[in-house]
């Protein structure tokens, strides 16, 4: 009879963990884009919207792949794509990198609480597109509107929920490194930050969708470029079958993108012995 050392019995254990957590994931992503379409098709319906306007999913289909220019327009909303996404990577980075090292702050020292968050708070409250004209004005037209837009997008929720995480530091812990000759920066950074992981992660998969959202909206309104304008500038053409498949195009790419951030946030939290999708 073969036994199985009890480190062996447990990374076992994680990879069944870790390889049930996927297909869950993947399984539930497959169905929210089952019930989208059944909605979208529902919708056509009841509302009886015009097929020169509305365009059913078999429609999108044919548009991208069963007509004569299928592959020049395949060609060219790819090339937007490829816009959007750098537009949207440029975000994310900015509204992460800021929302990382503002709830450092805030956590370090308990004064700057009250200088950041308010301040937060505006940005989040105030729409968008009123704050545009003055910050295009500021940054200009290039990447660094983009930066900025779509870190405003990110930036409130992904602070929330970073600083709650540090936090989220028992007494007892905080007591242990402090005993041991730890300074409240080593708390921070070798118990806050590994205890903030599902926050983190939390943060990064609300971030990935808002990046992309922050993105269109620079492209619609600063840049110029991308899907954002390009599905401005079909729908003032009437262009309606490539505003379709533009919105289908983006749409997938933002649901793939989370999915992705979800599979990564399992790997790590599983690597560190954590259930992954714990906080939602």
């Amino acid at each position: 009879m073969s036994t199985m050392l009890p480190g062996a019995d447990q990374a076992a254990g994680r990879t069944g963990s870790f390889l049930r957590a996927v297909l869950r994931q993947v399984a539930t992503t497959v169905l929210v884009l089952v019930v989208v379409v059944l909605l979208w098709i529902a919708a056509l319906r009841v509302w009886d919207v015009s097929p020169y306007v509305g365009k059913s999913p078999g429609e999108v289909w044919t548009s991208l792949f069963g007509e004569d220019d299928s592959a020049q327009l395949r060609t060219e909303i790819w090339a937007l794509l490829q816009q959007t996404l750098t537009d949207a990577a440029v975000g994310f980075a900015a509204g992460m990198l800021t929302a990382i090292v503002l709830a450092a702050v805030v956590v370090r020292y308990q004064a700057a609480q009250g200088a950041v968050m308010p301040i937060a708070v505006v940005l989040q409250t105030v729409p968008l597109i009123a704050l545009a004209p003055i910050l295009i004005l500021l940054a200009g037209r290039g990447y660094a509107i983009v930066a900025i837009m779509s870190a405003i997008v990110v930036l409130f929720p992904a602070l929330v929920n970073i600083v709650t995480g540090l936090r989220s530091v028992t007494p007892q812990m905080r007591d242990l490194v402090l005993v041991y000759g730890g300074s409240p920066s080593t708390v921070l950074f070798r118990v806050g930050f590994p205890s903030a992981l599902p926050a983190l992660f939390a943060s990064v998969r609300i971030a990935v969708p808002g990046s992309l959202t922050g993105a269109l909206l620079a492209e619609w309104l600063a840049t110029g470029k991308g899907i954002g304008y390009a599905v401005v500038s079909a729908a003032n053409r009437s262009q309606n079958a490539r505003v379709w498949a533009l919105v289908v195009v983006v749409t997938l790419t933002a649901v793939l993108l989370y999915l992705l951030a979800q599979l990564v946030e399992t790997a790590v939290l599983s690597r560190f012995g954590r259930t992954a999708g714990s906080r939602g």
